[in-house]
């Protein structure tokens, strides 16, 4: 996204800390699970019968050699491989208790996954009729696992929970997956003092605010984006383009439904650069939620769409909550789908048109890592170890030599420039150094010529409405017209009823009851009918110019399909609550409206290729993080 001109923000359409022990065993367990599920499946054994549950559903002495066999299997604890095995058992058994419950008596069970915080077993069960509302659901979470109410959030099939509908409406089934996402701190370090207490709260409806005013701040710029008559000078609004920065024309029907999608898109971004993935995750999946309103043949050629599903997946895996997403290696391959069509096989296309490829190399880093991830968690050793050496070795191409850095810094150039220039240009710093002049002098110009295009549009505009014509009426011939004036004006004249598209704020005053007869006189004297004269002048709310047109296009008669009175097809312009509420209120929804757009506009980066710049720090200690398991996998198999 770019800044031109006044506030406008361009969206780009074509084209950690080190974890701690606890989080290391964590990945460790999820690994030996799937591996010894996948044991279980092979040798296919049902651990919820006889001999390892005996009828009381207790576990039965045959566990023990199973544990046996496979600890061997898996070089592992043959304790740690029983403690396991049970805990699959239990798993299936209550699996199946519930299973029956629901088809006697219809209460569904739920599994809730809690956050990483919690030191307690963070996947739960909760049963619940499928009847009750979504607020029934989150109230009856909170008070289940000890949260306030309104500083949660759940995640449900990758959609929000809506408070006002029931689970079955919005699709909830039995033995569904629930993710907790928790908008405030520790209750515990919370209790320790009513000050961080109080402190903590209000962090909490700071954040619950913030989202709704994300909403606001990316509804008011899409439709400024959908009506494109804001002026540019004066307004921020957004505007889409393609790979090379020019704005690119969108239909109207997908246009707001676009804008929205990448809008959120950008915010969930700022708040995963900020680490903040319980914010994140929510806005992530109302982007989501928007581009399925968009066409398919449109997904498919943008890589904004398989972009956002790698960071949907992150933000999973960064809460540790990636066995939430069920459909995770579905989203990665519909990623890496997408590349393929956007990019090209071998990234021909890309080349083509932005004449390198490098720096789009640091998203094939993050899908292979996360299909790494992915297929290690499933228990898939081979294949997570092909994925994450394909992501190590990215990684040593896409390495920047810092002192590199600062000599492009010294000529000038942000340190974002000088990484991305770099990779484009395999690293060489006068190359790199052209490479960004370059660019920053072809943005310059595409600038320059959008917003001449800009201005042309408005001056069009304010031609049509001198005419007589509303400003949608004028936007929508001049949109007809590829903005040829000449053109829109043939087309509202062949098309008078077109001058009813009138605007919200359009005053009652315009109105007259009666045509002067100074006006029917002048139409008369153009040679008009005076009965054809005064109905038109009715027609057009006594505006002679309008009158004059379209008697004139229609060989001096009224086209059939118009209504002889405005009265047939205007209703009175609705009073705003902001008229009714008084100039202060008035001033204060408009502040808010202000502060909603700011705080978007804030989030949104200067710079059209941001989603492409990452020091990789987070990426590189991750990768060596679970090489490192596999390898250890490695060597117990060559022992074994």
């Amino acid at each position: 996204m770019k800044t031109n001109g006044g506030d406008r923000r361009r969206i780009r359409a074509l084209c950690w800390s080190q974890r701690g022990w606890r989080g290391a065993g964590m990945a460790q367990k999820k690994y030996l699970q799937a591996k010894l599920t996948q044991f279980l499946r092979e040798d296919r054994i049902q651990l919820w019968k006889p001999p390892y549950t005996d009828e009381n559903k207790k576990v039965g002495l045959a566990l023990k050699d199973l544990a046996k066999k496979y600890s061997d299997k898996l070089e592992c604890c043959e304790n740690e491989v029983e403690k396991m095995i049970e805990e699959i058992r239990c798993k299936a058994i209550e699996r199946g208790t519930g299973n029956e419950n629901y088809r006697t008596t219809g209460i569904a069970t739920i599994e809730v996954f809690l956050p990483p915080r919690l030191k307690k077993d963070r996947k739960n069960l909760l049963e619940t009729r499928l009847l009750i509302t979504g607020r029934e659901l989150r109230s009856k979470i909170a008070e289940t696992f000890g949260f306030q109410e309104n500083y949660i959030k759940i995640v449900i099939n990758k959609k929000q929970l809506q408070l006002g509908k029931t689970l079955e409406e919005q699709g909830v089934a039995h033995n569904v997956k629930a993710m907790v996402l928790e908008l405030k701190q520790s209750e515990e370090d919370v209790r320790k003092n009513f000050q961080l207490e109080e402190e903590e709260q209000n962090e909490a409806e700071l954040k619950e605010k913030q989202i709704q005013r994300t909403k606001r701040g990316l509804e008011i710029l899409a439709q400024r984006a959908a009506e494109t008559v804001v002026d540019p000078e004066m307004t921020p609004y957004l505007d889409i383009a393609n790979q090379t920065g020019r704005s690119i024309r969108i239909p109207a029907s997908e246009r707001k439904a676009l804008m929205l999608a990448m809008g959120y898109h950008e915010k969930g971004r700022a708040f995963l650069k900020r680490k903040e993935y319980g914010i994140a995750l929510p806005c992530l999946l109302d982007a989501d939620k928007y581009f399925c309103e968009c066409c398919r043949e449109l997904l498919d050629t943008v890589d904004n769409y398989a972009v956002l599903q790698l960071d949907i997946v992150w933000c999973y895996f960064r809460l540790e909550q990636l066995e939430c997403l069920d459909d995770a290696e579905k989203k990665l391959n519909l990623a890496q789908k997408c590349f393929k069509n956007c990019y090209g096989e071998n990234h021909q296309r890309l080349v083509h048109i932005k004449g390198n490829c490098g720096k789009e190399k640091v998203l094939f880093l993050r899908l292979y890592l996360l299909q790494g991830i992915r297929n290690y968690h499933s228990g898939n050793d081979v294949e997570a170890c092909e994925y994450l050496n394909k992501a190590r070795q990215l990684l040593k191409e896409l390495y920047i030599d810092p002192s590199k850095v600062d000599n492009l810094l010294q000529l000038g150039f942000t340190a974002q420039e000088a990484r991305l220039g770099l990779r484009a240009c395999d690293g060489n710093v006068d190359h790199a150094a052209t490479h960004i002049t370059n660019r920053r002098e072809e943005l310059a110009q595409i600038r320059k010529e959008e917003k001449e295009k800009k201005r042309r549009r408005l001056e069009n505009i304010r031609s049509l409405k001198e005419m007589g014509y509303s400003t949608h009426a004028a936007q929508q011939a001049l949109h007809a017209a590829s903005g040829n004036l000449d053109e829109a004006l043939k087309i509202l004249v062949s098309n008078p009823q077109m001058w009813w598209l009138n605007d919200s704020n359009l005053e009652t005053d315009n109105r007259q009851e009666s045509p002067s007869q100074e006006n029917i006189d002048q139409l008369v004297y153009m040679g008009f009918d005076a009965l054809v004269a005064e109905a038109a002048l009715r027609v057009f709310r006594g505006n002679v110019q309008l009158a004059a047109q379209t008697l004139a296009h229609n060989g001096g008669s009224l086209p059939p399909n118009l209504p002889l009175s405005p009265e047939d097809s205007l209703s009175p312009p609705a009073t705003s609550p902001s008229d009714s509420a008084g100039t202060s209120s008035a001033s204060t929804d408009e502040d808010m409206e202000t502060e909603a757009v700011n705080e978007i506009l804030e989030d949104i980066p200067e710079h059209e290729e941001d989603y492409l710049d990452s020091t990789l720090e987070d990426e590189e200690m991750i990768i060596a993080e679970y090489l490192s398991y596999v390898e250890n996998m490695k060597s117990a198999t060559k022992k074994n």
